[in-house]
């Protein structure tokens, strides 16, 4: 009788009608959707002495395209200040397009908003800097950023995270 025993499936291997359940998520293509650099005050600025100060912010966005795309932008805008005179700005929207599927709802939000960031920001880094340095300036390189870390942190700003059980 062991002939009519049902097979076991493992989660790893599609079912037997052709239904694919386990989660998928891949990147089909990355592309620089806007980049913007101004050097008002050249060539003036190659004369200044002294370092500016640099303020960088960033920005991401996630919309759903298609069934099962997603694109993702990481904005990143950098303004390089001295004297109260700008020495370069710079503004970089470096987008993905992820193929998602099967993902649970509750874990969309952080692949979108951290994980994709994550496998974006090396290129938008080196476009940055290649941006900068084309403009003129030593190239202008970022420092790892932790997205997963930054994501957590403002879902408990928001107050979406509660805090684990015994702790205040």
């Amino acid at each position: 009788m062991a002939d009519d025993a049902v097979p076991e499936f493992s989660n790893d291997e599609p079912l037997s009608n052709g239904a694919d359940t386990a989660p998928v998520a891949g990147l089909i293509s990355q592309y620089v959707k806007d980049l913007s650099f101004e050097n008002p005050n050249s060539p003036a600025v190659y004369q200044w002495q002294g370092q500016p100060q640099i303020d960088i912010q960033f920005n991401i966005a996630s919309g759903q395209v298609a069934d099962d795309a997603y694109e993702v932008v990481l904005k990143v805008e950098a303004k390089a200040t001295a004297d109260d005179k700008v020495a370069f700005q710079v503004e970089l929207l470096y987008a993905g397009l992820f193929a998602i599927r099967n993902v649970p709802a509750d874990q969309m939000q952080p692949f979108l908003l951290a994980e994709a960031p994550r496998i974006l920001f090396p290129f938008a880094r080196r476009i940055l800097a290649d941006a900068v340095r084309d403009g003129g300036f030593p190239p202008l390189l970022l420092d790892p950023i932790d997205f997963g870390q930054l994501y957590m942190a403002q879902q408990e700003q928001n107050g979406v995270l509660a805090a684990p059980a015994g702790q205040a």
